[in-house]
């Protein structure tokens, strides 16, 4: 199959999905290119919380060996700073706040709040550990010379952030802060939290202009936020192919190992395959649009 492009023609969207949806990312990935199909050479990576592991990972290593390591087990993740009042934490939190919302704005503004609040009750230790757990999944600790980018929240100014290669923070810690969930993530006097609070846990928007765009969503397109907020991924698709985007959308089949279960690492396994089956099942059709 030929995988040959311009420079501003294939883009790769790498969506969040915790600890499972990485490992599915992984595998999908892994299956297309067991089937002959390399979506890792794309002329963008689009990486969100997850994703953005994942897109770190597949510029520094080879699908098979990733899919080798996502087969076994990952350190646990450290555990997050405790929310202030016994405030719930989690997925609650963050309905919590969705439902007090008005739009995504005003969405990130009371998520980089909260995140502040927790960050004035920490010592920093969380943001050390997490960079080091970060850091030890990552294949390589610098930027390729490939355009990736990695998405994350400001949580001073509740301002979307999107790092590359040229934004001087190291890509563990563009990664870590992408994957921070609503915890504070320190990069020296900066606080940032997950590229999923962006957007959407696939920020799709970001491949506007690449004329064929395939993204990988292990939450399939869903979010918490209500739809007439037009944040969905279908949303972003929609506006993709109204320009002249030809996009492929590749979700599980079952979401039995996502969603409540993202962040159970013991489940990596069993995502990693089911993403790998996934991979080689729709790799007809990706290639068709891909190659």
């Amino acid at each position: 199959m030929n995988t040959s492009s311009s420079s501003h023609d294939r883009a790769l969207v790498l969506g969040g999905g915790g600890s499972t949806g990485n490992a599915w990312l992984i595998g999908v990935i892994a299956g297309l290119f067991e089937a002959g199909v390399d979506v890792t050479g794309a002329d963008l990576l689009v990486g969100t919380s997850a994703g953005a592991t994942a897109a770190a990972q597949v510029a520094g290593a080879a699908p098979a060996d990733l899919y080798a390591q996502a087969l076994t087990s990952v350190p646990a993740r450290p555990p997050a700073p405790p929310a202030p009042d016994g405030r719930p934490t989690g997925v609650q939190r963050v309905q919590a706040v969705i439902d007090a919302s008005t739009d995504m704005d005003d969405m990130r503004r009371r998520m980089s709040a909260s995140a502040l609040e927790l960050d004035a009750a920490s010592d920093g230790a969380w943001s050390d550990r997490w960079r080091s757990v970060v850091a030890a999944r990552l294949p390589v600790q610098e930027w390729p010379q490939r355009r990736i980018l990695i998405t994350a929240v400001d949580a001073r100014t509740a301002e979307p952030v999107v790092f590359d290669r040229d934004s001087g923070v190291a890509i563990a810690e563009a990664v870590a802060a992408s994957t921070s969930s609503g915890r504070p993530f320190r990069i020296g006097d900066e606080r940032y939290i997950d590229g999923g609070y962006r957007v959407n846990a696939e920020n799709a928007d970001l491949a506007a202009g690449y004329e064929r765009v395939l993204v990988l969503s292990p939450f399939n397109g869903r979010s918490l936020a209500p739809a007439s907020w037009g944040t969905h991924l279908a949303a972003q698709v929609e506006a993709l192919r109204a320009s002249g985007s030809r996009v492929e959308v590749v979700g599980p089949e079952s979401e039995e190992l996502h969603g409540e279960n993202a962040m159970d690492a013991s489940l990596r396994p069993a995502a990693a395959r089911a993403g790998h089956a996934r991979g080689i099942a729709v790799a007809p059709s990706v290639a068709a649009r891909w190659s």
